[in-house]
């Protein structure tokens, strides 16, 4: 079964740092161009970062542009989201996902397999 798993999501305080981790599990993200997303409470959700396959081309939401940086090991099948300065309004679910497509295609309805995501609560 095709899975991709996230972790490293947790309570941290504004100005802090996180490191997320998506993992594929039951196939090799090589191929995939990688996106991280996000949803809020009460929000739809939003395109964070992607990743192309080879690692060598990465977009950012405006809103973290300086702040987060998406890498990936394909040697350990993970991609990463390194987060740092947090602010609350960075608070929601963070999603990884695979797209076939490639990475022009990387958005929120351009994505073949999901994780169930973590939660990332910023907040003093």
């Amino acid at each position: 079964q095709l899975q991709l798993v996230e972790s490293g999501g947790g309570l941290v305080q504004p100005g802090g740092s996180l490191r997320l981790s998506c993992v594929g599990s039951g196939f090799t993200l090589d191929y995939y161009a990688i996106g991280w997303f996000r949803q809020a409470p009460g929000k739809e959700r939003e395109g964070v970062s992607c990743i192309s396959s080879s690692g060598g081309s990465t977009n950012y939401a405006d809103s973290v542009k300086g702040r987060f940086t998406i890498s990936r090991d394909n040697a350990k099948n993970t991609v990463y989201l390194q987060m740092n300065s947090l602010k609350p309004e960075d608070t929601a679910v963070y999603y990884c996902a695979g797209s076939t497509w490639g990475f022009r295609f990387c958005g929120p309805n351009g994505m073949d397999y999901w994780g169930k995501g973590t939660l990332v609560t910023v907040s003093s």
